[in-house]
């Protein structure tokens, strides 16, 4: 038995990545190695290389933090800091990548142009939602749509259930993208709903990061799936050569049903987030659930990445379910999508704008709190101007060294004025804003860096709706179940713990 689960260790998908990698740096280094006897000549390259190395980094349009973290490396570590960066630190698409994602994205403008009529945002009754809008339609090409109804979902548990109950539901295609899906209870009852309405000749289509499933799903799953007759795609396979592709994934949360319904939020297709099972304590996550013409936002931004992934003359209005008219809706919805493809934090900016243009309050949740410095002074000039800035974070982490650099930025917030809590229960996974009882976004951008700058974003901006109002109550709910941190306690720690996270800090942008 013992055995049998060590050759089952052995040849998992994971040892067999992790060793082709280390086979790639022991090479790299034994090259160096070996040219340790041409000294000189090799100390003028590498000095050459390494200013070459410096200046891009210093040229480049990346965030300063990313730069500084390259920095360090490059001049402190001859030789092996220069091909460290050479083979991770470039953040360039390559050239197919771009014209792919071009052509997804003229079909998108596309649909959206022939299905999607004007809105009048100058009638919004506070300009700053107007700034707002009008920067994501400028932006990430969608528009604000109205005719809407939503549902805040604030625990997982209650998002399987209406998710299942939509997916019984769906008449003509079912869309779903995840950054991960894992084996068990809840993807098991999904999947047989799938099943069942493949088989019944929907149009069902799955996609999920190759990378976020690396640990969750065997090799070649997505053949597994396509034998039910469901259409499967896998965003950028992971392939064990060292690159810097690595660092772009899939991580939004998708699932759409005949373009009238939308699901997105912090949940993953895995037991832990339906507490189905018990990793870090309690897990808190969330979903909204759209109905109505947000839904279509929706379904384009899906099959903009699913035509990226696997490209085809199909047009997207031919799943334009029709206007839809919502009885008593409220309020604004903006689907908005952030790539590492082009050179627009779309993420950070639209959490920017809704802090620097809050009057009364900020109430945030989420999982990381690791940040730059334009989040930081955002985040401190509001609480010092008076504006009441709160953040709920986990208490118990799932990852040590990303909470400890959570922790790190702690004081600098608190001195400001910004109130922290952390949820007591366990761990905190949703990434939500709520404003001045007026503005919202539920999504899958969490405060660190890889969401903000590496990976393949979505969300839902909201003004004045339904949701906005259960996201406020969600969060003053939460907090009745969290311990406050106070500045006194931020700082009592041991030199050995500000010395780890003062080390951790100069490298978050590369964790």
């Amino acid at each position: 038995m013992i055995l049998l689960k060590f050759l089952k260790l052995l040849t998992h998908r994971i040892t067999i990545v992790v060793f082709l990698l280390l086979v790639q740096l022991a090479l790299v280094f034994a090259s160096i190695y070996v040219f340790r006897d041409y000294f000189v000549y090799f100390y003028i390259v590498n000095f050459f290389l390494s200013l070459a190395a410096i200046l891009h980094i210093i040229n480049g349009r990346s965030n300063p933090a990313y730069k500084i973290a390259w920095l360090v490396p490059v001049t402190t570590l001859p030789i092996i800091g220069v091909v460290i960066y050479i083979i991770f630190g470039r953040l360039r698409v390559r050239k197919k990548f771009h014209t792919k994602m071009g052509r997804a994205l003229e079909k998108e403008k596309e649909a959206i142009a022939n299905t999607v009529p004007d809105l009048d945002i100058n009638q919004f009754a506070h300009t700053n939602a107007t700034i707002q809008s009008t920067y994501l339609k400028d932006n990430s090409g969608m528009p604000a749509f109205k005719n809407t109804e939503s549902t805040y979902l604030p625990f997982g548990e209650e998002a399987f259930a209406a998710l299942k109950e939509e997916l019984e539901k769906a008449e003509k295609y079912i869309f779903m993208e995840y950054f991960i899906i894992d084996e068990g209870k809840m993807w098991d009852e999904i999947l047989d709903i799938l099943i069942r309405k493949a088989a019944a000749g929907l149009d069902v289509r799955l996609m999920y990061d190759d990378f976020g499933c690396l640990l969750t799903l065997p090799e070649g799953y997505h053949k597994q799936i396509e034998k039910f007759g469901i259409k499967c795609s896998v965003f950028n396979p992971f392939v064990p050569v060292l690159s810097s592709i690595f660092n772009n994934r899939d991580h939004r949360k998708i699932t759409v049903i005949d373009g009238k319904v939308a699901f997105t939020g912090g949940i993953n297709l895995a037991d832990e987030y339906i507490n189905e099972i018990q990793r870090f304590g309690h897990w808190k996550d969330n979903a909204i659930m759209m109905r109505g013409e947000a839904a279509w936002g929706f379904t384009i931004l899906f099959l903009s990445i699913w035509d990226f992934q696997r490209p085809s003359d199909e047009r997207y209005e031919d799943f334009y379910p029709g206007p839809q008219k919502i009885e008593g809706s409220k309020g604004v919805y903006q689907p908005y999508s952030d790539s590492p493809f082009d050179n627009e934090t779309l993420g950070e900016n639209v959490y920017l704008n809704l802090i620097n243009r809050a009057e009364k309050y900020v109430y945030i949740t989420t999982p990381y709190l690791i940040i730059d410095n334009l989040l930081m002074e955002a985040l401190c000039n509001a609480a010092k101007s008076g504006i009441d800035v709160r953040i709920q974070t986990p208490h118990i982490s799932d990852k040590a060294y990303v909470h400890a650099l959570t922790k790190s930025n702690y004081e600098q917030l608190l001195e400001s004025g910004v109130r922290i809590f952390e949820y007591t229960p366990g761990f905190i996974h949703s990434k939500t804003f709520v404003v001045d009882d007026l503005y919202g976004t539920v999504g899958t951008v969490n405060m660190d860096f890889r969401s903000l700058f590496l990976h393949v974003e979505c969300g839902v901006w909201m003004y004045q709706t339904e949701a906005i109002p259960q996201l406020y109550q969600d969060f003053v709910d939460t907090e009745v179940l969290c311990e406050e941190i106070t500045l006194e306690k931020a700082r009592d720690v041991r030199w050995i713990t500000h010395l780890v996270r003062s080390i951790l800090n100069v490298f978050a942008p590369l964790m």
